[in-house]
């Protein structure tokens, strides 16, 4: 597993940067894409999100201090724990954007999602585009997950350039 890959995540999730991924960071991306995509707080798509990131911070937070730092994220992160708990969280997310429900994103959709969740609009962008291998205009769900999953595990995804890169290091490395 690539290791520049979970720091380049870690990065994005550690929204202020102080080492640490807190719950109400963790939880704020929820928060963040709800109101990008338009959805009430309330929504049961929102809580149900809530609730998928809640698992998945707790399950991060090896030592239930409240705190994730880098080694606990590394420690964790793999491809059980995305199929466990990241797929559902991440699916949830999905699910907020997909404002039709047909189980595809458009490039709206897409782009406003994963900017609320920590991506640079260019970086977006441009995911977006290698993901939309049939030039359909839209991204269904098992492609957006799989691609996440391929980052995380291998270092390597049309999604790669969609993460911040915290020291200038390459997504293979």
């Amino acid at each position: 597993m690539s290791d520049t890959a979970k720091r380049r995540i870690f990065a994005m999730l550690d929204v202020d940067g102080d080492g640490v991924i807190t719950l109400p960071e963790y939880l704020g991306r929820v928060h963040r894409a709800a109101a990008a995509c338009g959805r009430d707080p309330h929504d049961l798509l929102v809580s149900a999100a809530l609730t998928a990131h809640r698992e998945v911070f707790d399950r991060m937070d090896g030592n239930n201090d409240g705190a994730v730092t880098f080694e606990e994220y590394r420690a964790w992160a793999g491809h059980d724990a995305f199929e466990e708990s990241c797929r559902p969280a991440l699916g949830s997310l999905f699910d907020l954007a997909d404002l039709d429900g047909d189980g595809h994103l458009s490039r709206d959709e897409f782009t406003r999602l994963r900017a609320a969740t920590g991506n640079s609009a260019d970086g977006a962008a441009a995911a977006f585009t290698a993901l939309d291998v049939h030039g359909e205009g839209a991204v269904d769900r098992d492609t957006y997950l799989t691609s996440i999953h391929d980052f995380l595990t291998t270092g390597t995804s049309p999604m790669a350039d969609a993460y911040p890169d915290p020291a200038g290091a390459t997504a293979a490395s």
